[in-house]
């Protein structure tokens, strides 16, 4: 009924019971000497348990806690939405929350890393403008001209950047 294997990692002789053997409703685990468990083939493994992760976040209950929609109403931002034609009719008709969806935007947004990831990147960019004003040389209108778009979009980007690490990171702190 049963067949001489070795069981865990210290090579020493048990008993290992034959999955065709059992009865229909005992338990897949066949418990072996010493304590030592064997999990037939093609069955899950114990599972590591979650204790270090953090809990996920909730992101609907971050935004009522720091009152962001009731500070976009104070600021006007909902109404000068509304005048360039951005309400949320529109943002229905236009599917614009799947497509943020698709695009993994809400997902980034209770990612733990997108703080840092953003973080990084609004440094590359703060980095990069001074870089290619440095570089380039400024022998013609042209390089002169690439400089300043570069510079200007480095310094457009990195500072986005780095608002949107803190609006995220506010976001997720669970406070």
């Amino acid at each position: 009924m049963g067949a001489l294997g070795f069981c865990s990692s210290i090579s020493r002789p048990c008993l290992i019971k034959s999955m065709a053997t059992q009865k229909p409703g005992t338990s897949k685990l066949a418990a072996t000497r010493k304590g030592s468990v064997v999990f037939p083939v093609g069955e899950p493994g114990p599972q590591a348990s979650n204790n270090g992760a953090s809990p996920p976040v909730k992101l609907l209950s971050n935004v009522e806690k720091l009152r962001l929609l009731t500070k976009a109403e104070k600021a006007g931002l909902l109404s000068a939405a509304e005048k360039f034609g951005l309400s949320l009719s529109t943002v229905e008709r236009l599917g614009l929350l799947s497509k943020a969806e698709e695009l993994g935007v809400l997902s980034a947004a209770t990612d733990p890393g997108t703080p840092g990831a953003l973080l990084s990147l609004s440094l590359v960019f703060l980095v990069l403008g001074p870089a290619c004003v440095y570089v380039v040389p400024e022998e013609n209108a042209l390089e002169i001209a690439l400089q300043a778009v570069v510079a200007s979009v480095c310094v457009f980007g990195g500072s986005a950047a780095f608002a949107a690490s803190n609006f995220v990171s506010n976001l997720q702190r669970s406070s």
